[in-house]
């Protein structure tokens, strides 16, 4: 291919793409905006139901009644074989320290 050739080629590469940017140009000058653009949506706020809310209000209500109801039941104790071993580990506390008053 001879310069001649590739000159003509890019010249009417050229032309096709100015022709291109002139429609798009007038398609863009004759679209109107109809439509505001959308509005921003609110980061960080959410509202919560009047029903939403008496639910959860609800589900606390009854983890804390349940709350009081094992304390009052004394859900926490311990058992026989615990108390053995702290009472054990006491006594031999206590051993070690009348020992060593004895011998001061």
């Amino acid at each position: 291919m001879n310069t001649a050739q590739i000159l003509s080629d890019l010249r009417a590469e050229r032309n096709r793409i100015s022709q291109a940017i002139a429609a798009l140009e007038l398609l863009e000058s004759s679209v109107t905006p109809a439509m505001p653009a959308p509005a921003k949506a609110k980061s960080g706020v959410r509202r919560i139901s009047a029903a939403g809310r008496k639910r959860i209000s609800e589900a606390a209500k009854k983890r804390w009644a349940e709350a009081r109801q094992a304390k009052a039941n004394g859900a926490r104790h311990m058992s026989p074989a615990a108390r053995k071993r702290i009472a054990d580990a006491m006594r031999k506390r206590w051993a070690v320290r009348k020992k060593m008053a004895k011998a001061a």
